[in-house]
């Protein structure tokens, strides 16, 4: 039996597939990847670029029969499209579904995920229809982004069969929309749909909700921090809508790759869920890199030594595979390096060949549906050779024939860093994956500690369900749809009573004696944005026209869409005129500039509750509440090319409070004195000291929990008012807690170990970006002290549990 052949179908394919590809350039032929790694690294100023290499090696294929109770034509239209026998993993999780068990799937990228619920929801389908083609089973499939699901909808429609198959998302019209509830029998949606649309009007989906047979849930290690804990209530809220129907749906989940999915399944259904986690697909080789950036002549901050930028060197490596017909895509970490690398490395290809300069793009959040669509077929087509994109392209939107995947940055977790590299090779064929580190101190560890990224299991995701700051407007959307009862608890958790004694009071629920009511006209489901921690996106529009050009996050508009900031969209450079926080605008016009924008704030935070601590010694570390309030008072205009600062510019914002979870620790006065007889570590010296073990330790907690820096903030003070001692905070920067510093607390020890191992490693003399100086900084990187954060750490840490021990 074969194991490599080409995959060109859908998701719902297996990697066997050998249709004919729907391309309108020719595919790249087959490409051996060590030999293009060594191409890349032939120059001779790129040699010491390569810090590790690696081969990932193939693995062979192990298949299964087909079930006994599978339906006969969908097994006809699987093998019509080259799938001959299933994976073992497949019939795994199919028959599990089947016997009615809540199942999650978590094998590798491209591991024909799709089949497994397929099989069984296609199947009871075409079973349980009427004489006269009623509908008498029907299907809920969930995925992250709109584009995924159409992909999944692109992938059941090639198949044949007949289904009748639909999306439900915000680019439907009132009529597709009204065909679905009344007829479509696979629903193709998404959790901000299910929560804005189909849970709120459920009594229009009697139909579809009486006769719902199987939930899936697509991409489910996507959903981490809060985004994550909004959609656990969102499920909460449909299994108590589908039992009000009288429905009980089997729920399946798959997933990338992670840490004990049977206990992400159980957070997010709130049922006993078991776990397939045996790979059976087989997989091409893997040839993968690990690039560091040279360093260059400029001086940063404070005369630090600077890194070439992360994003310039992706732009070479981009040009040059697409020279070499290589497809590629590139992942950055922003919207903003995503426009650079897009422009830059089209500007290289047309030094070598004008015609490849428009067969590079860039993908990001933001985008028109339109945008998005036509990108991901051009990608597709292979008109395309070479791409830019965030993690909005991370998920399992389809795009086969892929060669090479060039990772910029770590994306906050080794399961995330797997799946992006994943994209390449799903042909079945070799593929080349490149991780080109950041000047940063988490990147700069990775690449000269390769066995912490490729050595290490990957995490398990990481979420509150009991957040009140997600539980309580969740509630306040159950209310509205069916009055909430006592006998709910079971589904909302131990909090619920508690958070809806706080609705009652605030006078957004009403008690009665037959449960907890909505009495207000407004829609319940608006009081919860489960995608922004930060208020509603902002809309960019261009000046003069009135046309939208894009959206960013309320959170960051502060920082990101402020007047004079400067914006780039798809090669575009924008300046920001004007900010309406009220109105939620921002108005910006064209132009062609030679510097970037950084926002400087102040944050203060306060201490609202010690849930736990424990003593190492004489220090403390803690977790608890804290309330955090921070405000952007100016920008700085840099120049592009070399980073040096042009003028300060104020700006005159309101601040903003955030109440969250914090990890924290405290050295006191008697151990600092020490110090100062040790270490020479004088009282000025102890705020540029705690501020660099701060930057240094957000940036290594993405190693312990699944977030990256940008999803966790820091303060550090000599002396805090509530501690009256040197304090260093880690917070979650979403309300109410995300689950990482929490994770922080838990793993303290190795965290702040490994914190203080990259500052004392880092060949810089007094820090750099890759060990203390951080991107996010709003005091401009100062004071900073490096000596004096290894030796407040190692004070710190002189009596702390054992090498990979948590806080206690």
């Amino acid at each position: 039996m074969g194991t490599g052949s080409p995959r060109v179908g859908g998701r719902g394919d297996n990697p066997r597939v050998t249709a004919q590809p729907d391309l309108d350039v020719a595919p790249a032929g087959r490409r051996d990847p060590e030999a293009l790694l060594d191409r890349l690294v032939a120059l001779p100023s790129r040699a010491q670029r390569l810090t590790h290499r690696e081969q990932v090696p193939a693995r062979a294929a192990a298949t299964a029969a087909w079930p006994a109770w599978a339906d006969p034509e969908v097994v006809a239209a699987y093998s019509r499209r080259g799938v001959v026998l299933p994976w073992q993993h497949q019939v795994a999780a199919a028959e599990a579904a089947h016997r009615g068990e809540h199942v999650v799937l978590a094998t590798g990228t491209a591991s024909g995920k799709s089949l497994a619920y397929l099989l069984p929801a296609l199947s009871e389908i075409r079973a349980a229809r009427g004489p006269r083609g009623q509908r008498g089973a029907s299907v809920l499939y969930l995925a992250p982004t709109k584009a995924l699901a159409h992909d999944q909808c692109t992938a059941i429609r090639d198949l044949g069969l007949d289904v009748r198959v639909a999306t439900h998302d915000g680019d439907s019209t009132p009529e597709e929309r009204e065909w679905t509830r009344d007829h479509a029998e696979y629903v193709l949606s998404n959790p901000d749909m299910l929560h804005r649309s189909l849970l709120p009007s459920h009594e229009r989906w009697t139909s579809f909700l009486r006769s719902l047979r199987y939930v899936v849930i697509d991409e489910c290690h996507h959903y981490r921090g809060v985004f994550g804990a909004h959609v656990a209530q969102i499920v909460r809220r449909l299994r108590r809508i589908c039992a009000f129907h009288g429905a009980s749906p089997v729920f399946v989940l798959a997933s990338a790759t992670v840490a004990d999915p049977d206990v992400t399944a159980r957070r997010m259904t709130g049922l006993e869920v078991s776990a397939v986690t045996e790979d059976g697909s087989p997989r091409g080789a893997l040839a993968l890199g690990l690039w560091e950036p040279p360093l260059t002549s400029y001086q940063g901050e404070h005369g630090a030594p600077v890194r070439r930028p992360a994003t310039a060197e992706t732009a070479d490596l981009l040009a040059d595979l697409v020279v070499e017909d290589v497809r590629t895509l590139a992942f950055v970490r922003s919207r903003h390096g995503v426009e650079t690398v897009a422009r830059r490395a089209g500007e290289l290809v047309a030094e070598v060949d004008p015609s490849l300069a428009g067969r590079i793009d860039s993908y990001r959040g933001g985008y028109l549906p339109e945008e998005r669509r036509a990108l991901e077929q051009d990608l597709r087509s292979g008109r395309l050779l070479g791409m830019a994109a965030t993690n909005a392209l991370e998920l399992g939107i389809d795009i086969s024939g892929l060669d090479a995947v060039v990772v910029t940055g770590y994306p906050g977790t080794r399961a995330a860093f797997w799946q992006q590299v994943g994209r390449a090779g799903r042909d079945g064929g070799g593929a080349l994956g490149l991780f080109v580190a950041r000047d940063d101190p988490l990147d700069t560890y990775l690449v000269h500690h390769p066995e912490a990224l490729l050595g290490r299991p990957v995490e398990g995701t990481v979420f509150d369900t009991d957040n009140p700051y997600v539980l309580g407007p969740h509630l306040c959307a159950a209310a509205q749809e069916i009055p909430v009862t006592v006998a709910d608890a079971e589904l909302f958790g131990p909090r619920m009573r508690e958070v809806l004694g706080s609705l009652v009071e605030r006078g957004l629920l009403r008690r009665r004696a037959a449960g907890w009511y909505w009495t207000d006209r407004a829609r319940a489901a608006d009081l919860a944005d489960i995608r922004s921690a930060g208020g509603a996106q902002v809309q960019l529009v261009e000046s003069g026209t009135g046309r939208v050009v894009g959206t960013v996050d309320g959170g960051r508009a502060h920082s990101t869409a402020h007047e004079g900031a400067v914006y780039l969209h798809r090669g575009e450079t924008w300046l920001v005129d004007s900010l309406d926080l009220d109105e939620h605008v921002a108005t910006l016009h064209r132009a062609e500039v030679d510097h970037t924008t950084t926002a400087r704030d102040v944050t203060d935070i306060e201490i609202v509750d010690e849930r736990e601590h424990v003593a190492w010694g004489p220090c403390r570390v803690s977790f608890g509440t804290v309330e955090v309030t921070s405000r952007v008072t100016s920008y700085l205009r840099r120049r592009t090319r070399t980073g040096e600062v042009i003028d300060e510019t104020p700006l005159d914002l309101p601040a903003r409070t955030l109440s969250t979870a914090a990890v924290w620790w405290t050295v006191p006065d008697a151990v600092l004195g020490d110090l100062r007889t040790s270490a020479g570590l004088a009282p000025a010296d102890l705020p540029g000291a705690a501020h660099a073990a701060e930057h240094c330790s957000i940036g290594l907690l993405p190693l312990f929990a699944t977030c990256d820096r940008w999803d966790i903030g820091g303060v550090s003070t000599a002396r805090h008012p509530d501690t009256g001692v040197l304090t260093v905070f880690v917070h979650d920067g979403h309300p109410g807690g995300a689950g990482f510093a929490e994770r922080g607390y838990r793993t303290a020890a190795a965290w702040l170990r490994a914190t203080r191992a990259t500052i004392a490693a880092c060949e810089c003399a007094t820090g750099c970006p890759s060990c203390i100086q951080s991107p996010k900084c709003g005091n401009g990187n100062d004071p900073l002290d490096k000596a004096g954060a290894v030796a407040l750490l190692d004070a710190l840490l002189r009596e702390a549990p054992g090498e990979r021990g948590g806080a206690r």
